[in-house]
């Protein structure tokens, strides 16, 4: 989660909100790092997670990451929920929730919905208040030059 911290901050340097996604092989070794780059590359899908995904399977020359632990900043939202079952990454390590947009147990729990053909092992909170204080402060900041 750490590295993920710091994936966050970049974002937050480069103008984007500050989540950040690292990608863990099976023995727990960082495979991709992701942020935010949404504002950076004018991208609506660029979010850390995606972000993360694409590069990991980029690395590993193929899609599947079914052996892999996804660790991020924030709950997933309905995208990167998309992204997540379709790359069958079965693990997914977050630190704060999302109760406006989350997608794996707050708003929606898509990861483990038993409707859909693959589900997600979720483990929530990790780091919670270090997580969510980095965006208190984003958000803070924006509204108070927007005053």
């Amino acid at each position: 989660m750490r590295a993920a911290l710091a994936a966050a901050e970049l974002a937050r340097s480069g103008g984007d909100v500050p989540v950040g996604a690292v990608l863990l092989d099976p023995d727990g070794a960082v495979l991709s790092v992701g942020r935010n780059r949404r504002e950076e590359d004018r991208d609506p899908t660029a979010h850390a997670e995606v972000v993360a995904i694409r590069a990991a399977a980029a690395i590993r020359g193929d899609w599947h990451l079914d052996d892999c632990t996804l660790v991020v900043t924030l709950e997933p939202c309905v995208l990167c929920a998309g992204a997540i079952l379709a790359a069958r990454i079965p693990r997914v390590v977050f630190g704060a929730w999302d109760e406006k947009a989350g997608a794996a147990g707050s708003r929606y729990d898509l990861l483990r919905d038993r409707r859909l053909p693959h589900r997600v092992e979720v483990l929530p909170g990790v780091l919670e208040e270090e997580c969510g204080e980095i965006l208190l402060d984003f958000f803070r900041g924006r509204r108070g030059s927007e005053l």
